[in-house]
């Protein structure tokens, strides 16, 4: 069972790890100095996230967080595509949304960690659940006091959640051996945390005055597979920036 083990906490690892890098990249170009500190913030927050998920492999027996982070082919790596895809022209109202997305997924993932089986696991969710109260409450007041804005604000959100919501809709895909997972008593169903993610989004959204469309099955094959080891196609240049220093010096640490 600990590869079983390893697939849901690699899942919520790489999630955090590249959404944190992302994150990072917009320091130095916020809107407002405001938004440069907060977008550090949360971003070093998500990366420390993901060095804890490591580490309770780590403690397993397994590679060490920086072998998970920086020593790892590209099938290996569990993240879903939303936290993959490049800070587009930098345009700040599709950062938001995919923050806002994110952290509203995050804030039902970790939610239901809290009563998992897997004491580790449970443990460090309700610690991280501190953290990310606040990532939560930063997007979900920008996407209320934008969305209810100007014109061109509320546009560019509404273009940012059609382009973006295929993709956040997936992070609640179905994992490998998931079955094993339910079963062990160590998360509920993904299609069950999409529901209730779902339900906390839609009231802020139409708040807003945005809308979306459920995506259809058939129309989902293009943003799947991050859960099975199908990377996006902007991984490579992600990971290859991303590994720059350990790459140059294979005795740094993390």
């Amino acid at each position: 069972m600990i590869e079983v083990l390893e697939i849901l906490i690699l899942s919520l690892a790489d999630d955090e790890l590249f959404i944190g890098h992302r994150h990072a990249e917009w320091i130095g170009l916020g809107p407002i100095l405001e938004e440069d500190i907060a977008f550090a913030s949360i971003a070093q927050d998500e990366t420390g996230h993901a060095q804890a998920y490591y580490q309770i492999l780590t403690d397993l027996g397994l590679p060490t967080p920086d072998e998970y982070a920086f020593k790892r082919e590209a099938s290996a790596f569990r993240s879903a595509h939303l936290v993959e895809l490049p800070n587009f022209e930098y345009d700040y109202g599709m950062a938001l949304m995919r923050h806002f997305l994110y952290d509203a997924a995050e804030q039902v993932r970790l939610d239901a960690l809290r009563k998992s089986a897997y004491e580790p696991l449970a443990g460090l969710a309700e610690r991280l659940l501190r953290e990310e109260k606040y990532h939560w409450l930063h997007a979900r007041v920008w996407i209320q006091r934008l969305g209810r804005s100007t014109e061109e604000a509320h546009h560019r959100l509404q273009a940012a959640l059609d382009q973006l919501f295929p993709y956040a809709w997936m992070l609640f895909e179905e994992m490998p051996h998931e079955e094993k997972m339910i079963e062990a008593g160590w998360v509920p169903p993904s299609a069950e945390l999409r529901m209730r993610w779902l339900e906390k989004i839609s009231p802020i959204l139409m708040e807003a005055n945005l809308a979306y469309s459920e995506p259809k099955a058939d129309e989902l094959q293009a943003f799947q597979g991050g859960r099975h080891g199908i990377r996006s196609p902007y991984f490579d240049s992600l990971y290859a920036e991303m590994t720059e220093v350990s790459a140059s010096d294979p005795e740094a640490e993390w």
